[in-house]
């Protein structure tokens, strides 16, 4: 009895994250809406910037690869980074080859979602992506800027951040996406 009682509140507690409006004006079509475990993230992709990425964002988000994968690494006053569907730790990307770089003039400011790479290997981005909590000038030109949060930036401030002079940011017991979907294939 207690486990449907329990069921049925995180059903009902749910229901307001996934039916709230998307952004008027809104292309769905190159939007993807990330429900997390904090609430709902939504992002206007930059196909005018970034069209290799943003297609791979959304073939991944169609695919159900995004689904129930953490927010890996997560720097209060800086970024929270996630996109891991293979591995769920960093380390891992799609089946799809590493896309090259598509660098522009945005600069990487609060809401800007870029996409992680290894290293300083320039063309090794695949799936995994990070969303900025503040500036990141040194970024500018580094990294690919596939979008920006259009919605719930107060979600994103609220994911859980790694301690203090962690290594690498790694979060233990991380917030999640738990469904990620292109806005337009949204019923």
């Amino acid at each position: 009895m207690i486990r449907i009682l329990a069921v049925l509140a995180a059903v009902l507690f749910a229901v307001p994250a996934f039916a709230q409006t998307l952004p008027a004006g809104l292309d769905k079509a190159n939007a993807i809406v990330i429900d997390t475990t904090k609430g709902r993230i939504v992002i206007k992709l930059r196909t005018d910037l970034a069209p290799q990425h943003a297609e791979r964002i959304k073939q991944l988000a169609r695919e159900g690869y995004y689904n129930n994968v953490p927010f890996h690494r997560v720097m209060d006053g800086f970024m929270a980074q996630t996109g891991d569907g293979q591995n769920f730790n960093g380390t891992g990307g799609s089946k799809y080859p590493n896309l090259k770089q598509e660098f522009s003039k945005v600069h990487f400011a609060r809401g800007i979602v870029g996409m992680a790479r290894r290293g300083d290997s320039v063309d090794t981005a695949n799936s995994q992506f990070f969303i900025m909590f503040a500036d990141g000038g040194s970024l500018d030109n580094q990294y690919t800027v596939i979008g920006e949060v259009v919605q719930g930036m107060d979600v994103v401030d609220k994911l859980k951040k790694a301690p203090p002079g962690s290594s690498g940011g790694t979060v233990t017991d991380p917030d999640k996406m738990v469904k990620v979907q292109v806005a337009s294939d949204i019923k």
